[in-house]
């Protein structure tokens, strides 16, 4: 499995098989994705297992996705809201997403879902025209890092307080502690990590989950 994760292997192979009872049917996509052209895109299981626990824990109904590639961390969302809980789904592409409609069905969570295929600061503006501010529980955002700021400031508006943003590749694999990356994906995370940690409209918590992952709290 192509992962990126800050432990000793040893050590996060214990971590998985001591937190994660992942199902045959999420094993299915995870492996079926691997083989795919961009399996890095893929959320690691115990990154969805966090999200999972995360839902129960804010007891959420309403969540925005922002990247759903094949559609791993929609599934572990999906399942963890009740029966009349609702996922907006952000993507761009038809390919990768029809393999995560194709297991959203299988899942029995297809219902749950509201894909839309277009960019996403689109999907999101007009969730703020459709009068949704204030109102979704979550939003986890993977998607190209280039817009991060611009997803970032739109979920805000979108969330309720007390809400969640979960943002992935906070660490870049280190590249954010390297000043001299001129890649456009570290230096649009590195400003966005920059400019949390000063954002006193928002709690935050820097996690060294698989790549990285930064958990928002709005006040």
């Amino acid at each position: 499995m192509t992962l990126k994760t800050f432990l000793p292997e040893h050590i996060y192979t214990y971590v998985r098989d001591h937190s994660v009872r992942e199902s045959d049917l999420l094993r299915r996509l995870r492996e079926e994705t691997q083989k795919t052209s961009e399996p890095q895109m893929q959320i690691s299981p115990d990154q969805g297992k966090f999200f999972s626990l995360l839902m129960h824990l804010i007891r959420a109904v309403n969540t925005i996705e922002i990247g759903v590639f094949t559609g791993y961390s929609s599934i572990c969302v999906a399942q963890a809201l009740p029966a009349h809980g609702k996922i907006v789904a952000c993507d761009v592409s038809d390919e990768w997403t029809s393999v995560a409609r194709r297991f959203w069905k299988e899942a029995g969570v297809e219902h749950k879902i509201d894909l839309r295929i277009a960019p996403a600061a689109d999907t999101l503006r007009q969730l703020i025209k459709e009068g949704k501010e204030n109102f979704f529980d979550f939003v986890f955002i993977d998607a190209d890092k280039e817009n991060l700021d611009i997803y970032y400031e739109l979920s805000l508006r979108l969330i309720r307080p007390g809400g969640l943003i979960a943002i992935d590749n906070t660490l870049r694999n280190g590249e954010v502690l390297n000043a001299a990356s001129t890649d456009q994906r570290v230096v649009a995370t590195r400003s966005l990590n920059d400019k949390l940690i000063s954002d006193t409209r928002v709690e935050i918590c820097m996690l060294p989950i698989a790549d990285g992952v930064t958990l928002v709290l709005k006040q």
